[in-house]
């Protein structure tokens, strides 16, 4: 009942966010944390989340592991140089093409 109670609350509070005309920046993040706030209470209370905590750690560890490796791979790509062609001429090659 406490948690219908406060979404209720914070959907009257979304609605007078949104009669207050903001600036779209300002507007976008208090949206955002309207949400979030909203969005974390239904998570932790509906969905259990609260009484699950090593799994939630664990499977916030993995995210953050796969998006640095995700993150990394392109990094890493930019950086080597394999199958990157070797421009090594020799002087005669080269000044036999001197003129082509």
């Amino acid at each position: 009942m406490m948690i219908g109670a406060l979404l209720y609350v914070g959907t009257i509070i979304t609605v007078a966010a949104n009669q207050v005309h903001l600036a779209v920046p300002l507007a976008i993040t208090v949206a955002l944390i309207i949400a979030t706030i909203k969005g974390s209470m239904v998570a932790s209370v509906f969905m259990h989340l609260s009484h699950e905590k090593q799994w939630i750690y664990g499977s916030l560890i993995l995210t953050v592991a796969f998006f640095i490796v995700l993150m990394a791979v392109p990094i890493l790509t930019i950086s080597d140089t394999f199958g990157t062609p070797i421009h090594h001429q020799s002087t005669a090659a080269a000044g036999a093409h001197e003129g082509h």
